[in-house]
């Protein structure tokens, strides 16, 4: 392992995309390496400690998501000495590219993976789909997917209709269908909302041995941002690489949403939506009781009104 200390201190914001990868090439220099992959897929890696996440991004996520601008896997390099492996794309491709293939091909020959105790997948959406799909080339690993998308083969998910500009995209070649690659891995965790129609319907087709599916209803189609708005990503990504993540201790991490006022509104706007003034106003009270919302506190009387008439 390397002798010196990372740098976590420098920001990468504000920079090209050219500029970004380079100042990257440069941080990881001595802990690993960056490589391209082609046009739109470049893999970086620091090595640290015998645990290894490989996640799966998008650059423009990169940059909306992480104040320096930093891959998400460096936080656990930085806080549990963790290794990373960062898949990065430009754009949503599910890093469908021989290139990506290629290089995972070569960690395999290479018995890459074989060299850490514990392997860990991680990804949401698009990349959620690739941390399912490339987790067939290190058995044994866990997996941690949220809103992933099982395949976009039109035959298998005409009924998804966000992402038609992928339909001619090859989902039946090597990596293809992400639940069957996910027979080799040890543990998988799903995360989703049921209330999200296409979401709930690709987390069906990973109902299978092994396979956990964690529901999160009413909170909306950007789980991830949710997460790390919470704090709680990180402690999922923790507790699912250390065999603690459970239904249970999901549930008990899932509780901070009681204090993020974008799922409140959302549960809100369902309760009105389905015309339940009693439960509207069992949730406004209760808001209102512990935090300062002049929503929930109009939407309470209008409640109240509705049910003394």
């Amino acid at each position: 392992m390397p002798d010196t200390a990372f740098d976590f201190e420098s920001s990468l914001k504000n920079m090209s995309k050219k500029e970004w990868i380079s100042e990257v090439t440069d941080l990881v220099d001595e802990h690993g390496y960056l490589t391209p992959l082609g046009r739109r897929h470049i893999a970086t890696f620091v090595e640290d400690g015998k645990t290894l996440l490989v996640s799966f991004e998008t650059h423009q996520g990169i940059q909306t998501l992480s104040p320096q601008v930093h891959p998400l896997g460096w936080e656990m390099v930085k806080t549990h000495r963790w290794s990373h492996l960062g898949l990065i794309s430009d754009g949503d491709t599910w890093f469908r590219d021989p290139a990506v293939y290629a290089f995972f091909d070569r960690l395999v020959d290479d018995g890459f993976f074989d060299e850490f105790e514990d392997v860990l997948f991680y990804g949401a959406g698009p990349c959620g789909y690739a941390a399912a799909a490339f987790s067939v080339a290190a058995p044994g690993a866990k997996v941690l997917a949220i809103q992933p998308q099982a395949t976009l083969d039109p035959r298998v998910t005409e009924w998804d209709k966000r992402f038609t500009d992928m339909r001619r995209t090859n989902f039946t070649d090597r990596y293809g269908y992400a639940p069957d690659m996910l027979d080799a891995a040890a543990e998988t965790f799903v995360i989703y909302d049921p209330a999200e129609t296409e979401d709930a319907m690709h987390a069906a087709l990973f109902t299978r041995a092994g396979v956990t599916k964690l529901r999160l209803p009413h909170m909306g189609a950007s789980l991830q941002t949710d997460l790390l708005q919470l704090d709680i990503l990180y402690p999922l990504l923790a507790a699912a690489s250390e065999n603690r993540l459970t239904p249970r201790l999901f549930a008990r991490l899932a509780r901070a949403r009681r204090d993020h006022l974008p799922y409140l509104r959302r549960l809100l706007a369902r309760l009105e939506q389905d015309d339940r003034p009693a439960l509207v106003a069992a949730l406004c009270h209760n808001v209102t009781q512990r935090m300062r919302a002049p929503r929930f506190a109009s939407r309470l009387k209008r409640a109240n009104d509705r049910m003394a008439d």
